[in-house]
């Protein structure tokens, strides 16, 4: 499916925050995606997924929450670099945010509204799933591919809030994942089959962290494989 993309501004309580929008060339309206960056910033691999995505059928926007570091995009060997900045992020803020993006998916005259779905890397996994919690009622589906911290022994771990989860979610995973212990793993799946919400974990053997980048040494074929088609297959059982 042929697409068109911009780059659309966005007004917060901090300034405008760009967002990567891709939208299918012809007719609509489409359920829309909100893709969610990792670590490293709105870079060329997460307006590659919001293209991909939006080739099957769905209008996507990727937001630059890098905006008030003035967008910067981080080596994929600079992890130290990458998570100063994360670490300056607040889940308030990001929440805030995540309505903005959401509203204004719906001013779209392309955008089915009460169609959006989640799908984020990384710490944009962790952001999909928060988002879940936050904004229950607007969001029909979360993706998350490595999300780090989900199910941390933190108080703002946002397995704490997932009772308000109301959409199906889906959370992939690498076994060999040095960042993110398989016992947080279990303690999400656990969690959410005593809430009884609709889920699947997935766990990749053999993948690490960022298994789904190919612009990465940790790239791995047959989970990214994998994981493209589970993800296709629920954002069209789920949005569509």
């Amino acid at each position: 499916m042929d697409i068109r993309t911009d780059t659309d501004s966005l007004p917060t309580a901090d300034g405008l925050m760009p967002a990567y929008v891709c939208r299918p060339a012809t007719g609509g309206p489409y359920p829309a995606v909100i893709v969610v960056m990792e670590a490293f910033g709105l870079n060329a691999h997460i307006k590659a997924v919001a293209e991909r995505v939006a080739r099957e059928g769905y209008v996507t926007i990727a937001p630059d929450f890098f905006y008030r570091f003035g967008s910067p995009i981080v080596p994929y060997e600079d992890v130290s670099r990458a998570m100063g900045y994360i670490q300056r992020l607040d889940d308030a803020a990001l929440m805030a945010e995540m309505g903005v993006v959401i509203q204004h998916l719906k001013s779209l005259a392309e955008v089915r509204g009460d169609r959006i779905g989640l799908m984020g890397f990384c710490v944009g996994g962790r952001i999909a799933f928060l988002t879940a919690c936050r904004h229950p009622a607007a969001v029909k589906v979360a993706i998350a591919f490595y999300g780090g911290g989900i199910a941390a022994d933190t108080p703002t771990a946002p397995l704490h809030d997932a009772a308000r989860i109301q959409c199906p979610v889906l959370c992939l995973f690498g076994e060999a994942d040095r960042m993110i212990p398989m016992d947080q793993v279990r303690r999400l799946e656990d969690t959410l089959r005593r809430l009884k919400k609709t889920f699947e974990v997935k766990v990749y053997a053999g993948a690490g962290h960022g298994f789904f980048c190919d612009d990465r040494p940790s790239f791995h074929t047959d989970a990214a494989a994998g994981a493209w088609n589970l993800t296709s297959l629920w954002l069209s059982k789920y949005l569509n």
